[in-house]
């Protein structure tokens, strides 16, 4: 019975030094209730029977406006002594709008290669991924027919040009009529068209790229015969990225071509790359609401690939809003609030939360750019209590009282 009874002895007693030497103005509470603790702050008034008569004389030549050791109002620590107490100024902030979405990436360029006309591939020059030209040949058709059909074509024109120049010299002459000239015209005429046909059907046996770009892979092989619908490869142009997405109808407003952008790629997290809009779609899709908006991304190092995913971020600015230190939020039952400081004084003031960012709280109060809210020494505030700014400590009524006795002790009387 003894043991417990000194434990709870010792409990209290630890319990009541925390109060002390962790609530500010502890030891005068409890001094007005007539409790005296061995330890802590000691009690603000100094007069009662312990005092010596010496001490309560120099008490009274302070008068009223004694500093420590007198109970007057003057005093800096005194029965109502001023809360200390943390600032931090009030930032005006812009609230941002973020848009996220996904969307699919496509090539700059494509184009599906299919061979120009029937026939038996007779060889591919190139291999899939590899770079390529613009006109660069990809491939080959077996031209033995359309070789001899322009060598016979070639024969034709020159013996109708030879033809042509003999009747001409004729005509100088006198020695031919111009029906003969016409018709030796003529003949030339159709022998340049044969071997100009002749030539575009041995250029057909060529299949050759109309874009640069990288080739894809292959959807025959030498060897194989193929008709003019058949697919030979694609070719993709990727210098740049063009990534479509979805947007509410909401935005429809504010997007615009070459607004930036930034997008991550699903398959290379932590890679954000900085993009712009390059396209919007001229009307609402009426089933989900939504506008379709294409973006631009760069891929000068290449590894960005058509059809990849990626999470596309926009950023909107909003309005202005004061942004407060998170610790100066305060909460009770009529919802968040805060402690305003004004002129040694403290003000209480409702807001009401915006957006919460790392850095600060964005509210909607009546608060101005450069007021100074409490965030530390909040607990024990009422509205309109006095209080000193904790690296201000001649801050506050109680601060003059203070600096008073001391220039009169300077100059007794």
């Amino acid at each position: 019975m003894f043991r417990q009874l000194l434990l709870s002895l010792v409990v209290i007693g630890a319990a009541a030094a925390a109060y002390v030497f962790f609530v500010p103005g502890a030891s005068e509470t409890l001094a007005r209730f007539g409790i005296t603790l061995p330890f802590g702050e000691p009690a603000e008034a100094a007069t009662g029977p312990a005092n010596a008569p010496g001490q309560q004389q120099a008490a009274g030549q302070r008068g009223p406006g004694g500093g420590e050791g007198g109970g007057g109002p003057g005093g800096g620590r005194g029965g109502n002594r001023t809360m200390v107490v943390v600032t931090a100024p009030v930032l005006l902030a812009t609230i941002n709008d973020k848009l996220t979405s996904i969307g699919e990436g496509a090539a700059a360029h494509s184009v599906t290669v299919v061979s120009p006309a029937s026939g038996t591939l007779a060889e591919l020059t190139v291999r899939p991924g590899e770079a390529v030209t613009a006109g660069a040949v990809i491939g080959r058709l077996d031209a033995d027919a359309e070789q001899i059909a322009q060598e016979r074509a070639k024969l034709g024109f020159d013996d109708a040009q030879t033809a042509l120049d003999r009747t001409n010299e004729l005509a100088k002459a006198n020695n031919t009529t111009t029906v003969q000239v016409a018709a030796a015209q003529l003949a030339f005429n159709n022998a340049r068209l044969e071997l100009q046909n002749a030539d575009l059907a041995l250029a057909r046996r060529t299949i050759s790229t109309p874009i640069a770009g990288t080739v894809g892979l292959f959807q025959v092989s030498a060897g194989n015969t193929v008709t003019s619908q058949s697919v030979v490869t694609t070719i993709e142009d990727t210098s740049h990225i063009l990534v479509s997405f979805w947007v509410p109808e909401r935005y429809a407003s504010a997007i615009t071509e070459g607004m930036p952008l930034t997008a991550t790629a699903v398959a290379l997290p932590g890679q954000t790359i900085a993009g712009e809009v390059s396209a919007v779609d001229n009307r609402i899709d009426p089933a989900s609401r939504t506008l379709k908006v294409e973006a631009a991304i760069p891929n000068d190092e290449g590894l960005l690939r058509p059809g990849m995913s990626f999470s596309v971020s926009m950023t909107f600015p909003g309005e202005q809003f004061p942004s407060v230190d998170p610790l100066a939020i305060q909460w009770s039952s009529a919802g968040s609030y805060l402690w305003k400081f004004v002129e040694g004084k403290v003000e209480r003031v409702p807001v009401e939360i915006i957006q919460r960012n790392s850095d600060g709280v964005l509210v909607k109060a009546e608060l101005g750019e450069g007021d100074q809210v409490v965030t530390q020494g909040v607990q024990q505030l009422t509205a309109g209590a006095s209080v000193r700014l904790l690296d201000d400590p001649s801050g506050g009524q109680g601060g003059e009282g203070r600096r008073r006795p001391a220039e009169g002790q300077g100059n007794p009387s």
